[in-house]
C-alpha cells in the first residue's frame, strides 16, 4: 500500500479573487458536501497522514469548513490549508483552536495578481495578528508566501512588487536588515517560531494548449501526492486542476482500484525512468524544476 505524504482534496472549486497566475476552472462551481468528504476521508486516510484542502478554489468560502476540519481530527488527519487572505476575519478563532489545522499557507502574491485594489495595511494586520497569535499558541505553522518572483527582475530594491508587504513584515518582526527576494528551493525564511516566508518563482499552470517538451524528467504526482477534485475526479499532483489525467472517480470507483489502476502505474512507472508518459506533463513546466 503507498504512502503520500499528502493529498489533496478539493473542497470547493469557486474563488472570490480572479488572479492572473491562477486561471479559473472551466469545471462546474461546486462545494462538497459534508458527507461526501467524510466518506472520501475515510477512503484516503489508510493512505497518507496529511490532507491539503486545495486544488482550485478558495477554502475559506466552504460554509461547513469547521466540520471538515472536526472529521480530520476525528480521522487522526492533520490538514494544510492553502488561502488568498482575503476571508480570513471571519474564520480567525475558528481557525486557531482547530488542532487537526497543522499549516496556513497565506497566498500573498495574490494581492499582485489581481487588478482590484484592496487596502493592503488591513489586509497584512488581519494576516499578521493571526500568524503571531498562532506562533504563541504553538501552532498552526504559518506560511507567508510570495510565489511570484520574476528571476529576471533586476529593479531596485524599493521598486520590486512585494516590496511594500515585506516593509510592513520586515516593520512587524523588527528585522535588522530588509529581506531579499530571492527563491531557495525547499527552504523559509523563520520570522518567529512557526512563522515563515517562502518564495518561489511564478509557474504557469500546464494545458494541453502549451507546446511539448521532450517529456524528460521526474515528478512526485502519484509518488508523494494525488488530488481529488470537487467532482470526484482522481489526479495524479496538485496542478492538474481540470481534471485531464482523469484516474478514475471516487464516487463510483474505490480509492485503492484507481492508484493501483494501469494508468496510474504507467505514469509512476515512466517518472521512475525520468519519463513522463502523460501528454499534460509533457507540457508542464513544474516538472522541469526537479532536473532531468
Amino acid at each position: 500500500m503507498p504512502k503520500y505524504k499528502k493529498i489533496y482534496m478539493e473542497i470547493t472549486s469557486t474563488c472570490n479573487l480572479s488572479c492572473s497566475f491562477c486561471p479559473e476552472t472551466k469545471r462546474p462551481k461546486s462545494f462538497l458536501s459534508v458527507a461526501e468528504f467524510e466518506r472520501r476521508l475515510e477512503e484516503v486516510k489508510p493512505y497518507t497522514d496529511h490532507v491539503y484542502l486545495h486544488v482550485k478554489g478558495e477554502p475559506l468560502l466552504h460554509p461547513a469548513l469547521e466540520k471538515l476540519l472536526d472529521l480530520c481530527m476525528e480521522n487522526k488527519i492533520q490538514v494544510n490549508l492553502t488561502t488568498n487572505g482575503t476571508l480570513l476575519s471571519k474564520h480567525r478563532e475558528m481557525l486557531l483552536k482547530k488542532p487537526a489545522l497543522r499549516q496556513v499557507n497565506f497566498s500573498l502574491h495574490s494581492l499582485d495578481g489581481n487588478e482590484e485594489e484592496r487596502d493592503k495595511g488591513s489586509y497584512m494586520r488581519t494576516i499578521l495578528d493571526f500568524a503571531k497569535e498562532a506562533s504563541q499558541k504553538g501552532h498552526p505553522i504559518v506560511s507567508l508566501r510570495f510565489w511570484n518572483i520574476d528571476p529576471s527582475d533586476l529593479l531596485s530594491l524599493d521598486a520590486r512588487k512585494n516590496r511594500a508587504l515585506l516593509e510592513m513584515i520586515e516593520e512587524e518582526f523588527q528585522l535588522e536588515h530588509p529581506i531579499l527576494e530571492k527563491v531557495q528551493p525547499g527552504r523559509g525564511l523563520k520570522l518567529a517560531e512557526g512563522i515563515y516566508i517562502n518564495q518561489d518563482h511564478e509557474f504557469q499552470w500546464p494545458a494541453l494548449t502549451e507546446e511539448e517538451d521532450d517529456g524528460k524528467g521526474f515528478c512526485y504526482g502519484l509518488k508523494d501526492q494525488v488530488g481529488i477534485l470537487t467532482d470526484g475526479i482522481v489526479v495524479p499532483c496538485c496542478l492538474d486542476g481540470e481534471g485531464i489525467i482523469n484516474l478514475g472517480n471516487i464516487k463510483d470507483t474505490p480509492f485503492r482500484e484507481i492508484i493501483e489502476s494501469e494508468r496510474a502505474k504507467n505514469l509512476t512507472e515512466g517518472f521512475s525512468r525520468r519519463t513522463a508518459v502523460e501528454e499534460l506533463c509533457r507540457k508542464c513546466g513544474y516538472r522541469k524544476r526537479f532536473g532531468k
